[in-house]
């Protein structure tokens, strides 16, 4: 049961501390008229947080601080103070001026909750058991960053009133890590000797390297959609009558249908291996971006149905990614390996948030997201590298 209870609370603190990440992108319609936002300023709006948590897990993995402090601690300090960032934010910010520099610490702290938490998850399940478990881990902050997505698109809150209680889902998830959390028995027993160079060592390994490579390809294509699917969606003919508004859909499709997919992929990873179904993700999510042109000007119903199948598997082969480093890495340095696989994967994002827009004004939405597609493809060619170094080992 104690199990049970640590998993729960750990997915629990990442579903509610991170509803802070997209809690902007989820008011940028408001914001559009309260402050007369351009494209240009939701970009940033979104990579400035981006580029924060790329920061924060760069200075992470260079001090150990996932294998050097109490898990818990860091789990809950940075849900605290990236909550901290969005209440200041919604009371006192009036400009991009203001926003964009409490973003970019809202994505340094958030480095202190989402690979943490992975450590931990790990920290309660064994080789065996890892695909699934890690998939609750990603598939609970998959709804924590849609979440804002639900606030925004039920009632008629203003734009601060979302923030607000984004960062009071932080609050609740850093008294959850303090209070519940605690690390387990496949954690590593004593705090190894700092070792910054292990971030860029594990490179030198075959199995490490291939396995963030895959990750890699899969986080070019993954936060650019998160971010402008709504926009998508908004230029679609059908965008009016979607089943909900545009909010409601992508909370359900990106959300709940993301949960889905998570937990399918983690299954599949300890069903038939952690490539297999790492690769199994990337080429529909691939095939997804290169068949967007094609569902554009689809009936509400038909999108609605692609999108869903597009969130399940954008996002369901991102915990076999966790999975697979963690079991080729150094064993002392797990919370390492893991703070700098997701600082490089999510300084990619910034590239194809800042990139997918532009191509949007000159093309359309339409195929806007073709862009996305070598991302995928890239990735599991990785992973069958690494299958084959494996052997078809989880």
């Amino acid at each position: 049961m104690n199990i049970i209870v640590q998993r729960g609370a750990i997915a629990a603190v990442q579903v509610l501390g991170l509803a802070v990440w997209f809690s902007m992108s989820a008011v940028v319609p408001s914001l559009r008229t309260d402050w007369g936002l351009t494209a240009g300023g939701a970009v940033w709006l979104t990579a400035s947080v981006q580029i924060g948590f790329v920061v924060g897990a760069v200075a992470s993995a260079t001090l150990n601080l996932a294998d050097r402090i109490p898990s818990q601690r860091l789990l809950a300090a940075g849900a605290a103070a990236a909550a901290v960032c969005t209440v200041v934010l919604a009371l006192v910010a009036d400009s991009l001026a203001v926003a964009i520099p409490l973003r970019f610490m809202t994505g340094m702290f958030l480095a202190g909750v989402y690979p943490t938490g992975m450590k931990l998850m790990v920290s309660w399940s064994g080789s065996s058991g890892r695909g699934r478990t890690m998939g609750i881990l990603i598939g609970a902050l998959t709804l924590g960053s849609a979440l804002p997505h639900l606030i925004a698109g039920v009632g008629s809150l203003r734009w601060r009133d979302v923030l607000l209680a984004a960062a009071a889902a932080g609050f609740a998830g850093s008294v959850i890590a303090l209070l519940l959390v605690r690390p387990g028995p496949y954690a590593a027993k004593s705090a190894p000797a700092r070792n910054p160079r292990y971030a860029l060592t594990m490179f030198t390994e075959r199995g490490p390297r291939l396995a963030n490579l895959g990750y890699f390809g899969h986080m070019w294509e993954l936060y650019a959609l998160w971010t402008w699917i709504p926009s998508f969606l908004l230029a679609t003919p059908a965008a009016k009558n979607l089943p909900g508004s545009v909010e409601i859909t992508v909370f359900l499709t990106m959300g709940l249908g993301g949960v889905a997919g998570c937990l399918l992929g983690g299954w599949g990873a300890d069903r038939f291996g952690r490539p297999p179904a790492a690769m199994a993700a990337l080429l529909l999510s691939g095939l997804c971006c290169l068949l967007s042109p094609f569902l554009f000007p689809s009936s509400s119903l038909l999108l609605f149905a692609f999108c869903l199948l597009w969130g399940a598997a954008v996002i369901a082969d991102s915990g076999v990614f966790s999975t697979s480093l963690s079991e080729v890495a150094d064993h002392r340095y797990i919370g390492t390996a893991l703070t700098a696989q997701t600082a490089i994967g999510f300084a990619l994002t910034v590239i194809t948030i800042q990139l997918t827009p532009l191509l949007a004004e000159a093309v359309g939405w339409r195929h806007a997201f073709l862009l996305l597609a070598p991302g995928p493809l890239a990735g599991a060619l990785a992973m069958r590298a690494f299958g084959r170094h494996s052997n078809g080992k989880p």
